[in-house]
């Protein structure tokens, strides 16, 4: 084996048994060599401890291991504080150092009893590598953990990692686990699993009640389905490789989470320091489109009387939205239609735009052309679907969505292909073939811009037209997000878990920036709360490396059932603690409306289409202080204000801004009315 990934000298002749340096024990050691320098390092660590043979000279040593009282003795000395070497290199100290030299800048913690090295090794790094060790982030909750290095991720594609206890640590990261796994969010968790010695046979043996409650049979199946890979440690010399592993899948397509465990005794192995060639783990690439599905996409878009163009993700890579303009440029009529899959993937300024909406809008039924471009539900064909005769081509990262077990749609081809060179490829046959460009020319053509540009002008107005306040002064979440997108700075960065009201939430703001709409990637409510602070630590760090003072603004509107999802009390904890300011916006309808209205599709005219809300247990009555949660979570230093009149938001939201951007984390409370 080579040399760096040896067993040290020091574990080799002292790990397996932690003695006292008595005479005796001396002696043993001496003439006792019951971890030769053949052995392999894990068996060093792991085989069961042997009588040695002593040499004829010397006193006969007693076997450590041999009677119940040395047995206790071994266990208790190391449940006691035992001195280590400061200088000692564990696995834990290694798995750091692979983080940090694969990209990840910040370590979200909720730390257990299977994290003693773990911990070791923060401090050690705190003190010995200043600059170069991974910034540790402490989350008083799991699924608050999660999202941050969820929107993180999100918005700079570069995972991050979070470290949680056992399977009760597992299983709390829930809901997060699947929104990074629906949302394609690159983020590695590890978690501790319980010692699997328990008579101090190894340092990091069991010495706590819970070691035994909390001892599972297969811990990752817990969240294995959602993660792209799951493994665990079972060794300390192999430590870099299988964090590189692990993140080479969360950043290979389709990104999403990973999984690593570890027990104490693996994470406490002392092992040569060595480091890998980091250029050897890049993640997989994708290619462009077969040369013959160029051209099938090129001469139906160039054909096409109505083409549409549906997307969901591919507005996580920055380029994308620019492209998609050149190609609706080029292809005069092509409508871009964004399913909320959760990036801003067409500017809301070009002609194109048809907004967000959830597999259901009128272009998708007319539409004679449709391209679906990494999108994961075009369409509800219970709702909306398209026309018989509709030319479709799917291009997706996973075009068999491979997670989920009932999946399809209608389509001509489907290609596993990366988004940028697919469009990169019809761009260029388009404005290459002559026959293409004669189709794509004339007075046709120009008509069909121009009924485009009538129709946008339409959207424009009909929106504005929905969003005024209502009479009675109170208002709606198109206004209250007019106002938002008026007041704050135009590169603002906007976390949405809007639920029911995202739709208005989407037409107001109308985003038109690569990375500045991030919505919620996944079902699992609660997101946007540590989404929102991931994307501003991102975003602030992003500036500091430029040598800016700070990042962008960032906005959280989030419905008043999901801000209780978000654990607020660990949300503005963490907030104040990290000085990380936001401006959260509690959309308060007094309640869950999303359960209303999926009771109304499948029971249009039940008995609970008359019921209250009340009556069908979705109220929230009486409405919780939701700014005060969040001021006391955060000791009292929170701008918190409540309004529910027209005349009185835009002072509000003003002071708010004003808060967030001397520094202060804001919360207004905006009590609006339903469907506008």
């Amino acid at each position: 084996m080579p040399p760096l990934l040896r067993a040290t000298p020091r574990q080799r002749a002292f790990q397996t048994f932690p003695v006292a340096k008595s005479r005796a024990t001396a002696s043993f050691h001496r003439h006792c060599r019951s971890i030769s320098s053949f052995q392999h390092p894990i068996d060093s660590l792991l085989r069961p401890a042997k009588a040695c043979i002593p040499s004829a000279n010397s006193p006969r040593p007693v076997p450590f291991l041999s009677t119940p009282n040395n047995l206790s003795s071994v266990q208790k000395k190391w449940s006691s504080a035992l001195a280590i070497d400061p200088k000692m290199y564990t696995t834990s100290f290694a798995f750091f150092e692979a983080l940090w030299d694969a990209g990840v800048t910040h370590v979200f913690v909720n730390l257990g009893s299977d994290h003693p090295s773990i911990i070791e090794a923060m401090v050690k790094g705190a003190r010995e590598k200043k600059g170069q060790f991974p910034r540790i982030i402490t989350c008083p909750n799991e699924m608050v953990a999660m999202s941050m290095a969820d929107g993180y991720a999100r918005l700079t594609n570069q995972p991050q990692a979070v470290i949680v206890h056992v399977d009760v640590g597992t299983q709390g990261l829930g809901a997060a686990v699947h929104n990074s796994s629906a949302g394609r969010a690159p983020v590695l968790v590890f978690a501790g699993i319980s010692p699997i010695t328990q008579e101090g046979e190894l340092r990091g043996s069991r010495t706590e009640f819970i070691h035994w409650i909390q001892d599972v049979p297969d811990q990752k199946q817990i969240v294995a389905q959602y993660c792209r890979y799951s493994a665990e440690l079972k060794t300390g010399v192999n430590v870099k490789q299988m964090v590189n592993r692990a993140l080479q899948f969360s950043k290979s397509a389709p990104q999403g989470p990973v999984y690593l465990c570890g027990s104490r005794e693996v994470m406490e192995q002392e092992i040569e320091p060595y480091n890998i060639q980091q250029d050897e783990w890049d993640p997989v690439e994708l290619g462009g489109l077969p040369s013959s599905a160029v051209s099938k996409i090129a001469e139906a878009l160039a054909g096409a009387e109505n083409p549409l163009l549906i997307t969901g993700y591919a507005g996580r890579n920055p380029e994308i939205p620019g492209k998609l303009v050149e190609l609706a440029d080029t292809v005069k009529g092509l409508r871009v239609l964004d399913t909320g899959g959760s990036d801003m993937c067409f500017p809301a300024d070009h002609p194109a735009w048809l907004g967000l909406r959830y597999g259901n809008e009128e272009a998708i039924q007319t539409a004679d052309t449709i391209i679906v471009l990494d999108c994961d539900v075009p369409w509800i064909p219970t709702q909306c679907k398209p026309r018989e005769d509709a030319k479709i081509f799917h291009i997706d990262v996973d075009p068999l969505k491979q997670v989920m077990p009932l999946f399809y749609i209608k389509a001509q081809a489907r290609y596993r292909a990366d988004a940028l060179a697919s469009i990169d490829q019809v761009l260029a046959a388009l404005r290459s073939d002559e026959g293409l460009r004669a189709k794509l020319a004339g007075g046709k053509r120009d008509q069909k811009w121009s009924a485009l540009q009538a129709s946008y002008q339409e959207r424009l107005e009909g929106i504005a037209a929905r969003s005024k306040p209502l009479e009675n002064g109170e208002f709606g979440t198109g206004h209250l997000c007019t106002k938002l997108r008026e007041l704050c700075p135009e590169d603002t960065i906007w976390a949405v878990e809007a639920v029911t009201n995202t739709l208005f939430v989407h037409d107001n703001l109308q985003p038109t920036r690569p990375g500045q709409w991030i919505n919620c990637g996944g079902g699992g409510l609660g997101w946007s709360g540590g989404g929102a602070l991931g994307v501003k630590l991102a975003s602030d760090h992003e500036a500091k490396f430029k040598g800016a003072k700070q990042g962008k603004f960032v906005v959280q509107i989030v419905g008043d059932g999901s801000f209780l999802f978000s654990v607020p009390g660990s949300v503005y904890w963490i907030a104040k603690r990290y000085n990380i300011p936001i401006l959260t916006i509690v959309l308060n309808n007094k309640g869950w409306n999303a359960p209303r209205r999926s009771l109304l599709l499948v029971h249009p005219e039940g008995l609970g289409a008359g019921a209250t809300n009340d009556d069908l247990h979705i109220e929230f009555n009486p409405s919780p202080d939701y700014a005060g949660i969040a001021k006391a979570a955060a000791g009292g230093d929170v701008f918190a204000e409540r309004v529910d009149q027209a005349v009185d938001l835009e002072s509000v939201l003003k002071r708010a801004i004003q808060a967030v951007q001397s520094g202060q984390t804001a919360v207004v409370d905006c009590k609006v009315a339903s469907g506008c």
